[in-house]
């Protein structure tokens, strides 16, 4: 039933998030330390793993069956932390419409041109506010144009509240570790994604708007995440193609919108920048207007 075979790595990253749940909540406090701290670092990445699952699920579902797309999007809800139904006004109808222009909610300098490891931290969170409003404006216009569909979206904030309510019921220690902490370290982990591949790059340009993470352990276990321009260029194309689709524009792509890993960007732009100016970012879109940026 899904539509590509590839979405079998998925399902099985979102079993092995469901497994890591269930295993530490019943065995976490009887493991060692040396047991315990690789498999809590393997969930929190599996809370990383699950936020690229909801974008890869909100611009193409992974099943041919209507109620397994539902079902998806429940448990996905519930190891995200936000109701899945957030990405339609926010990311799809409005992201990939403005693409990091004014218009777009999740716009990398809202407060500043600036990007440092400050601007970086504080990103999720003002661009999380931002987004609210426009989704509780999405919510209530469906209330009166399609009242069927905005309670299969009030399911997924159900699935939201219900698995955090049950966790703390259960054992509120418990909920905050096995629960909480990932959802938030999801919610948080796609923000900065959104920063890092759009700051910096010039969103007026038809293909130099995107920074890409090429290397191929991040988009294995990131299924294709690191190639953000051409998911921008073709949204509606299912992950796996989106290597084939990069190869293809690679040559017309700004080499300095073409980053190998992810970890060595973080550590060069945010660690080494502020001391080693060769390392930090250049605002593109400043230069193509021959303005003089101050990055740092």
């Amino acid at each position: 039933m899904l539509r590509y075979n590839a979405d079998i790595r998925s399902v099985i990253f979102m079993l092995l998030t469901g497994f890591l749940l269930v295993f530490l909540w019943q065995n976490g406090s009887e493991l060692s330390t040396l047991q315990f701290v690789p498999l809590y670092i393997l969930q929190l990445y599996m809370a990383v793993v699950i936020a690229v699952l909801v974008h890869n699920h909100q611009h193409l579902p992974m099943w041919k069956n209507k109620w397994m797309n539902v079902l998806t999007d429940n448990f996905l809800t519930a190891f995200y932390g936000f109701p899945v139904f957030g990405w339609i006004p926010t990311h799809n109808s409005n992201h990939h419409v403005h693409v990091n222009k004014e218009e777009d909610y999740t716009r990398t300098y809202q407060v500043t041109e600036k990007n440092n490891l400050l601007t970086l931290i504080t990103y999720p969170g003002l661009s999380g506010m931002k987004q609210q409003k426009a989704i509780f404006q999405y919510m209530v216009a469906l209330y009166g144009e399609n009242r069927r569909k905005f309670w299969f979206h009030m399911l997924q904030v159900f699935s939201m509240v219900g698995i955090i309510v049950v966790a703390l019921l259960l054992d509120w220690r418990k909920a905050i570790w096995y629960v909480i902490i990932p959802q938030q370290v999801s919610l948080f982990s796609v923000l900065i994604f959104n920063y890092v591949q759009h700051i910096h790059a010039d969103e007026e340009s038809p293909i130099n708007h995107s920074r890409n993470f090429t290397g191929w352990g991040l988009n294995f276990t990131l299924p294709n995440n690191g190639f953000h321009t051409a998911h921008h260029m073709s949204p509606g194309i299912h992950w796996s193609k989106l290597a084939d689709k990069h190869k293809e524009i690679e040559s017309q792509i700004d080499p300095r919108l073409n980053e190998k890993s992810f970890l060595w960007f973080i550590f060069k732009t945010y660690f080494l920048g502020p001391i080693i100016p060769a390392f930090r970012t250049q605002n593109m879109r400043f230069e193509r207007m021959g303005k003089v940026a101050k990055v740092a």
